[in-house]
């Protein structure tokens, strides 16, 4: 089994900056996609910005730019650097990993933090 906890979410002010953080702990296939993803209320999760193995990055038209994910492959973490926040920023932050087996995609989520932007 595999547990994602995410941590960092908050409440800040438009302009401002916040950092998440998602470390994974149990049996993670070697070659996998770790990410964020966020759900506004009322509205579908969306993927905010993703981080292969390899390398490759991946992000929402919405935070080119202003977010910025990167990744400890030895401590199986990722972290989610957001600038320049606006209060359409402001959604439930879930973790996501993802990886194939036998062309079946696997998938683990966080719980989820609550990020904020309002003045």
């Amino acid at each position: 089994q595999v547990q994602l906890v995410e941590s960092g979410g908050g409440l800040v002010q438009p302009g401002g900056s916040l950092r998440l953080s998602c470390a994974a702990s149990g049996t993670i296939f070697s070659s996998n996609v770790m990410g964020w993803y966020r759900q506004a209320p009322e509205k579908e999760r969306e993927l905010a910005a993703t981080f292969t193995t390899a390398g490759t990055t991946n992000y929402a038209d919405s935070v080119k730019g202003r977010f910025t994910i990167s990744r400890d492959n030895a401590k199986n973490t990722v972290y989610l650097q957001m600038n320049s926040l606006k209060p359409e920023d402001t959604a439930v932050y879930y973790c996501h990993v993802h990886w194939f087996v036998a062309g079946n995609q696997i998938n683990y989520w966080g719980q989820g933090t609550q990020v904020t932007v309002s003045s």
